[in-house]
């Protein structure tokens, strides 16, 4: 860590603000001192607490223990074991990162003791104000005084909500995305078939996968766990005409036991992976299934086809539209069936799913270094 710099506050909570964190934590530690605060919005070990060994992450500073509950009961939790926590640390600059209810809580505790504030991946709109993600994005991009956006596109979106243009004092800023260059960074490592079960757990590993034989899948948002959406989903991956591998989220799962739902007999259910397994699974598999918005994109840096359970999307580019191999499908099944046979026939799935391991390249955004810039020259000025 660099003996000057600015002293930040990274709050995180999640699986993938780790990931992200990780990816930018060597440029942080290069020009600033940062330090972590865990919010423990994931508690399980295998959902996060693995994930600070495995990604070369520091132990948090604080650990606030918050964990599940509705989401006013969680962010009030945050807001009130944060607050004291930034008090005490004074800050020159709090950074959170994406859209979850720790990136909100941050912001809010940051904006009302008047410190500044930088969002990583602001600007992203999936123009759905039912989802909870879409309106923390809202709330925390119109307090950020620093908007990292991954693209020109969410940039765009800041544009057209008078962020950083106007009678706006922000400064925003494309940097690319971080998540590509910690994937650029692993994919070397996971070409190999034995791969997807060196660095996998033991139910993973017994299933005995081959490449381009299975199809790969993780649900966990709110709106899929009502029985109604259970249901939905259910059948899509018990129809898709290959084994499924399901990495459960712990809260889907506990849904699915509540409503006493039961799995296709082809669907076999995983613990959550590791970062290297996951992108290992990602790119061995014939499809992937998925509401994650981070599953997606990597899906699409990787090139495989992915069916995405959601009506919505805050990464356009990574759409058949716009040239990418992933289609949104809902929950409805005779969509999820004509985009698998679109993007992945039986007569070639397994083919272009052992080209696209062998050869998988994914170029680096350079996000970690343009981040830590930003900041430096942002608070600076």
């Amino acid at each position: 860590m660099t003996v000057g710099g600015r002293r930040l506050t990274c709050v995180v909570g999640t699986r993938p603000q780790l990931i992200k964190a990780a990816a930018a934590w060597p440029d942080l530690r290069a020009r600033h001192r940062p330090v972590l605060i865990d919010t423990g919005q994931h508690y399980d070990d295998g959902m996060a607490g693995a994930f600070f060994g495995e990604l070369g992450l520091p132990a948090p500073a604080h650990q606030l223990g918050v964990g599940s509950g509705t989401h006013a009961r969680q962010v009030a939790a945050m807001l009130d074991r944060l607050e004291p926590i930034l008090i005490g640390q004074t800050p020159d600059a709090v950074v959170v990162f994406g859209d979850t209810n720790s990136t909100l809580a941050g912001a809010l505790v940051a904006a009302k003791l008047g410190l500044p504030l930088a969002h990583v991946e602001a600007g992203l709109r999936s123009f759905d104000r039912g989802m909870p993600e879409e309106v923390n994005r809202v709330v925390v991009d119109h307090l950020s005084g620093l908007l990292l956006a991954p693209n020109v596109e969410a940039a765009g979106n800041l544009a057209a909500e008078r962020i950083g243009a106007g009678r706006s004092s922000a400064r925003v800023l494309v940097v690319g995305d971080l998540m590509q260059d910690l994937c650029a960074a692993t994919v070397p490592a996971v070409r190999d078939e034995a791969a997807i079960r060196g660095g996998a757990s033991e139910e993973v590993r017994a299933l005995g996968l081959r490449t381009g034989q299975y199809v790969f899948a993780t649900v966990h948002r709110a709106e899929n766990r009502e029985p109604a959406a259970i249901h939905a989903w259910t059948r899509i991956l018990g129809e898709l005409g290959q084994p499924v591998v399901l990495a459960l989220h712990p809260g889907t799962r506990q849904a699915l036991d509540e409503h006493g739902s039961v799995l296709p007999r082809r669907v076999h259910v995983v613990p959550p992976q590791g970062y290297r397994a996951t992108l290992a699974l990602e790119l061995h598999a014939a499809a992937v299934v998925t509401d994650s918005g981070g599953v997606q994109r990597e899906a699409a840096w990787l090139g495989t086809p992915c069916l995405v359970l959601r009506e919505t999307t805050e990464w356009g580019g990574t759409l058949e539209a716009a040239g990418g191999r992933a289609a949104l499908v809902g929950r409805d099944l005779d969509r999820a069936l004509a985009a698998m046979a679109r993007l992945a026939p039986p007569k070639r799935a397994l083919a272009g799913a052992v080209a696209r391991s062998a050869t998988a390249t994914v170029p680096p955004a350079g996000a970690g270094a343009a981040i830590a810039a930003a900041i430096e020259d942002w608070l600076g000025s």
